[in-house]
């Protein structure tokens, strides 16, 4: 029965690695007893990845043993290298990275991850080399919005030292948690979890020359945001909102925290999302079914730039949920967003 558990689990695969674990000889001791199937699951360092890759193993036992209840011991055993070897959360592979910016927002359902994606392609369509880091741990829409689901990045060892390659499409480098993930798959992590994956998803990954990094952070002021400032060159970062007053509320919150003397990072400015409604039969029209006027006042209250105002057109919707972004095309978003830079 050993020789059968050790073939099934032959077929759960370390996503970074690109290799089953059995092959990386992370399985040992394998044992059953009664109705337990229990065995040792070793890694080389501490992985963030840990947690999916054991519940891919209890998957994969449970569809050919259902009755079997599966106990994994984790366990890492960390080489000690002989000679000094470069950290994992150095920044040497952001040397070459011109401007890495946070495109943050106090409250969700601002449609930051959508700004994110069509600046990103707006500024590759200007002739920027850019890159795209979802820092969006818990909601990670990368993958969706740029119709790159299911695409495992490769990864590159030298030594001890793991780069992972971004993820390439309409002219920009993509990294995200859901490149590691199914997309029903819920990341159950902690803080420091979460933004140790966070680290490895900048830090570990080899972006080579870029003029922008844009990094899409998740709403909110916590862990993940200080674990970022504080271990991320951060050039600045850009706050988006819509008009209502709700949102804005939570927008200062986020402006409050980038002006904190203990962060002290520059705000380059404001984006509002969904400013006005515009029917596709009637382009020349506007209505303000959101309220008009907010980001305009926010900017002025804290003496920043109104970078942009993105209509929203049905368009948007649709070229989100279908992996084809709007930037793509010489549309009303290209328009608001080629005047940033």
């Amino acid at each position: 029965m050993e020789e059968r558990i050790l073939d099934i689990l032959s077929s759960v695969m370390h996503p970074a690695q690109g290799a089953d674990i059995v092959s990386l000889g992370m399985v040992e001791n394998i044992h059953t007893n009664q109705n337990t199937i229990k065995f040792n699951l070793v890694f080389k360092r501490r992985d963030p990845l840990a947690g999916s890759i054991k519940k891919a193993c209890r998957e994969a036992l449970g569809a050919t043993f259902p009755e079997y209840k599966v106990s994994i011991l984790e366990l890492v055993r960390e080489k000690k290298p002989e000679k000094a070897v470069p950290l994992q959360n150095d920044t040497e592979n952001l040397k070459d990275v011109n401007s890495v910016i946070a495109i943050a927002s106090g409250k969700g359902g601002v449609g930051k991850s959508m700004v994110t994606v069509n600046l990103a392609i707006t500024l590759a369509r200007k002739g920027y080399k850019v890159g795209v880091a979802d820092a969006d741990i818990y909601g990670p829409s990368i993958p969706r919005m740029t119709d790159t689901q299911g695409v495992q990045p490769e990864a590159e060892i030298e030594g001890d030292r793991q780069t992972i390659i971004p993820v390439e499409k309409y002219g920009v480098k993509w990294m995200s948690i859901g490149y590691f993930a199914r997309p029903e798959q819920a990341l159950i992590w902690r803080g420091p979890m979460a933004s140790n994956a966070l680290k490895q998803m900048i830090l570990q990954v080899a972006w080579g020359e870029l003029d922008f990094l844009l990094i899409d952070l998740p709403p909110g002021t916590g862990d993940i945001h200080i674990s970022l400032v504080n271990d991320i060159p951060l050039d600045g970062a850009m706050i988006v909102t819509t008009p209502q007053a709700v949102a804005l509320a939570d927008v200062e919150k986020g402006i409050d925290m980038f002006r904190n003397p203990n962060v002290n990072k520059h705000i380059f400015g404001i984006i509002e999302n969904m400013s006005w409604f515009t029917p596709a039969e009637l382009p020349d029209n506007k209505y303000y079914i959101f309220g008009r006027g907010g980001a305009e006042a926010l900017a002025a209250k804290y003496n920043l730039p109104l970078l942009a105002q993105i209509p929203l057109v049905q368009s948007v919707c649709e070229s989100g949920d279908n992996g084809t972004p709007a930037a793509l095309e010489d549309g009303e978003v290209f328009k608001a967003l080629s005047n940033i830079f």
